[in-house]
C-alpha cells in the first residue's frame, strides 16, 4: 500500500465519523425491526456485493457475541435467481424483482454502491419505495442518484473505489455493533 493510499484511507475514515449518529439510529431501528419479525435485505455489485453478504452474514450468524439469529438476506448471493432474472428481465431488474418477492412494508433494504449510480441498485431502491420498504444507502461521494433516492445514506468522500470499499467494511461493522448494542448483547470483550 502506498503512502497516498494510506492518506486517502485516513482522510475518508476521519470524514465518515459524521455518519456515526446515523449508524447508531439504524442499529436501534434494525434491532427493533428484526426482533419483531421484520427483515433486512441488502444488495450491491462486485465488492459491494461482498459487503452486503458480510452484513447479512454477521446478522444471521453473530458479530462478536452470541445472540439470536436475525433475518437478513443478501439479494446478490442467490446466483440462480440472479441469472434467471437477468436472463428473463434484464440486469436492471436483478435486485428489484427480489425486493418485490421478499420485501414487506417496514422492512429495510441496505443498498451498497461505490458510485451510487448502479442501475440495478437504483432500481431496487425505487421498487422498495413502492412497497413501503425503508431504504438506506452506503455510497461513495455525493451527489449521486442512490443517496438522493434513499431514505437515509452514509457516504464516503473518496474518489477511489478501493477506499470506498474499505470504509464500507468499517461501516458494516459499526452497524453490526450498533445492532448488538441496541439488543443489549454488547460487542466489547
Amino acid at each position: 500500500m502506498s503512502e497516498q493510499q494510506l492518506d486517502e484511507l485516513s482522510h475518508a475514515l476521519s470524514d465518515v465519523r459524521s455518519g456515526l449518529p446515523t449508524l447508531r439510529a439504524w442499529g436501534t431501528h434494525l434491532a427493533d425491526l428484526l426482533t419483531a419479525g421484520g427483515r433486512l435485505l441488502a444488495c450491491g455489485n462486485g465488492g459491494s456485493a461482498a459487503e452486503a453478504q458480510h452484513l447479512t452474514g454477521e446478522l444471521v450468524g453473530r458479530y462478536v457475541r452470541d445472540r439470536r439469529p436475525l433475518s437478513a438476506i443478501a439479494l446478490n448471493a442467490d446466483t440462480s435467481a440472479l441469472t434467471a432474472i437477468g436472463n428473463d428481465y434484464g440486469a436492471e431488474e436483478m435486485f428489484a424483482r427480489q425486493v418485490r418477492a421478499h420485501g414487506r412494508p417496514g422492512d429495510v433494504l441496505v443498498l451498497l454502491s461505490c458510485s451510487g449510480s448502479s442501475a440495478n441498485v437504483v432500481a431496487a431502491a425505487k421498487t422498495a419505495h413502492e412497497l413501503g420498504v425503508t431504504t438506506w444507502a452506503l455510497t461513495g461521494p455525493t451527489p449521486n442518484p442512490l443517496a438522493a433516492l434513499c431514505d437515509d445514506a452514509v457516504t464516503v468522500d473518496s474518489g477511489l473505489t478501493s477506499t470506498v470499499q474499505e470504509i464500507h467494511l468499517v461501516l458494516v461493522h459499526l452497524l453490526c455493533t450498533a445492532v448488538d448494542d441496541a439488543l443489549g448483547v454488547g460487542t466489547h470483550r
